[in-house]
């Protein structure tokens, strides 16, 4: 299996509900920094998993459109706890939408996968993995 990561950050507001979130109850804010990776079982006839360049283009989209948000008062996360895990699936999902349109180019439809880990700090990270 062959691989490309790509790498983009963004920083939220968000707040949660329920006690097993503590303190993060409140409003509060957090960074995180955005590995995207995208999978192909065989290179494409230009030996390459994807166009790096329109992966890269195609994240920052993604994530421009929740940088510098208060989640929770954006329609689609409304009374949704955005935990970090939960939002690597929405990036994921968003990439993959992409690939379905065709905007990653017409070598980005033999991807397999998406995988998509939102760290949090140097020492805890979340991730979620899709297939295409």
């Amino acid at each position: 299996m062959f691989s490309v990561t790509v790498r983009d950050h963004i920083m939220i507001a968000h707040s949660f509900h329920g006690e097993v979130f503590g303190p993060a109850q409140r409003l509060h804010g957090a960074t995180f920094l955005v590995d995207a990776s995208f999978r192909r079982e065989e290179l494409d006839d230009d030996n390459i998993v994807v166009d790096i360049g329109l992966a890269t283009q195609e994240l920052g989209a993604v994530v421009s459109a929740l940088n510098f948000r208060n989640l929770d008062d954006e329609p689609d996360f409304k009374s949704v706890n955005t935990s970090t895990e939960f939002l690597a699936k929405v990036i994921a999902d968003r990439l993959a939408d992409r690939v379905h349109a065709g905007v990653l180019g017409e070598g980005a439809r033999g991807l397999t996968g998406i995988s998509v880990a939102l760290h949090e700090s140097h020492v805890a990270w979340a991730s979620y993995e899709r297939g295409l």
